[in-house]
């Protein structure tokens, strides 16, 4: 009886393992996969991984092909990056070209690939030549998609920081800086056109860090709170997020431009910080990202936009070692490299520590596992 049991046990285990039991219901969230690290996982792992933790978006920072491949036959959607480095190539026609055929044209047959995101953060670079360079890169993308008639399938888009927000308080005051509307207003007018949404990366702990006296931790965190009242809508906000999210769509509004929408390309709460970093815990970053998924769930709109669910990119699936910067850069991880997760919110996955048969191989791998862990079963009930 007892060998039995392990038998049957056996049997399960492999069968939830294998790459058909894989993908169950999918969380309408995303996360993003950043491979600024020397200890990462191979992509194909990490495929396992994401796909037993039932996500299905990530947002890569590059193209890479390793990626692309160990997804091919996958669920998953991908928003990829086109880094500021090529910025300056991408202004020339041909190029941008070449790009797309040789980075996003050979996986669509297997892999789906929903956006580029072209540059990150660029308006923040105080590089006023990559400023200048962003929209014209952004165009000639497109029209590469377009000549080989895959626009319909992708959108262009641009990741900007929040810092680009000259004032967000209330949200219904939001306004983007005076000295970026130059290139604001135009890139807003592409996003329009071609009705693309505008991403956002929004971190409420970096105003919780830098004014703990006057953010409530409660309110960056979607804890319970008074939350605030926009004194011109009379809405009422309970966490910082959905104020930040709002006031991006009011500044979007100043410019002319009110059917644009508002995804939110990153954020995320850091596990561990230097010793200024006030906020910087395990617990804070588990409260965070727990309860945003939870309202992902729910499906649910900021006050300003109710009827429109959040899309919502989380950062980052690994903690990334060699980040520059302060402690939490490096620590934003829902998970460490070896796979073990940094804090329990649900997504716990499964990083198998051996390579999978590839995709070819799938099926008969699972059939023969089928068959000698039935034949062992019949023998011994024999």
């Amino acid at each position: 009886m007892t060998s039995f049991s392990f038998f049957k046990s056996l049997f399960f285990f492999l069968l939830i393992i294998s790459d058909s039991f894989m993908q169950i219901n999918c969380l309408s969230c995303g996360i993003n996969y950043g491979q600024i690290a020397n200890n990462l996982p191979s992509p194909s792992r990490v495929s396992v991984l994401i796909r037993s933790m039932n996500v299905t978006n990530i947002k890569l920072y590059d193209a890479n092909p390793n990626v692309l491949l160990a997804f091919s036959q996958s669920n998953v959607e991908f928003v990829i990056g086109l880094g500021n480095e090529n910025l300056q190539n991408m202004t020339n026609p041909s190029k941008a070209q070449n790009w797309i055929q040789q980075h996003v044209l050979p996986y669509l047959s297997q892999t789906k690939i929903t956006c580029i995101n072209v540059g990150n953060e660029v308006l923040n670079s105080n590089n006023t030549q990559m400023m200048l360079n962003l929209l014209p890169s952004m165009r000639n993308v497109h029209t590469a998609l377009v000549n080989l008639g895959l626009d319909r399938l992708i959108s262009v888009a641009t990741a900007f920081s929040f810092n680009i927000l000259e004032n967000s308080y209330p949200p219904s005051s939001g306004s983007f800086k005076q000295d970026l509307i130059q290139y604001i207003q135009p890139l807003v007018e592409f996003l329009d056109e071609m009705k693309s949404p505008f991403l956002i990366n929004a971190y409420p702990f970096f105003a919780y860090r830098d004014n703990p006296n006057e953010v409530p931790l409660n309110y960056a965190l979607f804890q319970p709170n008074q939350g605030l009242v926009d004194p011109n809508t009379n809405l009422h906000y309970d966490n910082m997020l959905y104020a930040q999210m709002d006031a991006v769509y009011a500044a979007i509004k100043v410019l002319g431009f009110t059917n644009i929408e508002v995804r939110v390309s990153e954020t995320g709460w850091p596990s561990k910080g230097d010793s200024d970093e006030i906020g910087a815990t395990i617990q804070n970053a588990k409260l965070y990202n727990g309860n945003l998924l939870r309202r992902i769930e729910e499906k649910q709109g900021t006050p300003g936009k109710p009827l429109v669910p959040i899309d919502v990119y989380v950062f980052a699936l690994f903690n990334e070692d060699l980040k520059n910067g302060p402690a939490s850069e490096r620590n934003y991880g829902l998970y460490y490299p070896n796979g073990s997760p940094v804090y329990n919110i649900g997504l716990q996955g499964y990083l198998p520590q051996m390579a999978l048969p590839s995709k070819s191989n799938v099926l008969s791998f699972n059939f023969v596992v089928w068959i000698v862990v039935t034949y062992l079963i019949f023998a011994w009930e024999l």
